[in-house]
């Protein structure tokens, strides 16, 4: 057997809303050399179509309903029974909820944010049985689905502590993904990411994050860079690492999370300044969401470190 992580983020760019990270633990009966086959195969047999890159089953306007069943049947699959509001939800992904002291202005609406947002057909949780089912016969096991929101206070807090803004994101999917490989019970991990930004060495973050004094480099290049883990298990930062399902996982619980989140933000401010635009909170329209939002903001007492996110 060998365990194998996916981790993904979402929203790394925008301004305003939290950036996301998500993994996905699955176990899986092949050796480290033949996971990725096994794996693809085995989907494609008992899921085709339930999962893929976020940003392909996602646009804006589109609506939430693809996007939302792939992480509920996947939430089934790990054996969380369906939310019926965000924080059960919250409950299921773990690492989402935040501590009170760094809860957004938004985090009320948040908190009464029913789910799901659409009617499925079937159920996510009779999907979910049946892909389990037919997964299990391949050898195939979907253990965990976990979730690290950072909030715009949070982000703003690393940055002044002297981390760049690719180094939170390494900081933060690093350790989430050591957190789902401790749960190895002696097997090979192999850890699959997307590529953080422009970065292409990770071995002192590796290191850092797994407890390893020495970080063998099994490959650095512009589309991948890859590194030896304990026990024949390796950590993999790819270029178009949704391709895989425990990466395109983690992609759309990310990004759920993301759109969740940034429904409770607009709904807030709205309710502040009616008439107020919603706001994906990404470059350009985020500023002129904070130009029209400024009084509402000012008269609310919060303060901006609180709702918008430094470069």
């Amino acid at each position: 057997m060998t365990l194998v992580v996916g981790t993904d983020e979402a929203c790394y760019g925008p301004n305003l809303g939290p950036l996301v990270v998500a993994a996905t633990a699955w176990r899986i009966a092949a050796d480290p050399d033949r996971v990725d086959e096994r794996l693809a195969t085995a989907v494609e047999a008992s899921a085709p179509g339930l999962w893929g890159d976020s940003k392909k089953l996602y646009r804006g306007g589109a609506g939430l309903d693809a996007l939302e069943r792939g992480v509920l049947v996947a939430l089934a699959l790990a054996g969380a029974p369906p939310p019926a509001a965000w924080p059960e939800f919250a409950a299921r992904l773990g690492g989402t909820a935040t501590a009170a002291a760094a809860k957004p202005p938004e985090g009320d609406t948040l908190g009464r944010l029913a789910l799901p947002r659409h009617r499925h057909n079937p159920p996510c949780e009779e999907r979910g049985a049946e892909v389990a089912t037919s997964l299990a016969a391949a050898g195939v096991r979907l253990e965990a689905v976990r979730g690290r929101v950072v909030q715009p206070a949070e982000f703003n807090a690393l940055l002044a502590a002297g981390l760049n803004k690719s180094d939170i994101l390494s900081q933060i999917t690093l350790d989430l993904a050591a957190e789902l490989a401790a749960a190895a019970a002696g097997e090979p991990v192999v850890v699959w990411c997307d590529r953080h930004g422009g970065r292409r060495r990770y071995a002192p973050q590796v290191a850092r994050a797994f407890g390893i004094t020495l970080v063998q480099p099994l490959g650095e290049s512009a589309e991948r860079s890859c590194y030896a883990l304990p026990a024949g298990g390796r950590i993999e930062f790819c270029v178009g690492g949704e391709a895989r399902t425990p990466v395109a996982v983690a992609s759309m619980t990310a990004k759920y999370v993301r759109e969740l989140a940034m429904l409770a933000f607009n709904e807030h401010w709205t309710g502040r300044l009616p008439g107020l635009a919603a706001t994906a909170g990404y470059p350009g329209d985020a500023n002129r969401w904070r130009g029209e939002a400024a009084a509402a903001v000012e008269a609310s007492g919060v303060a901006w470190d609180a709702i918008w996110r430094r470069a």
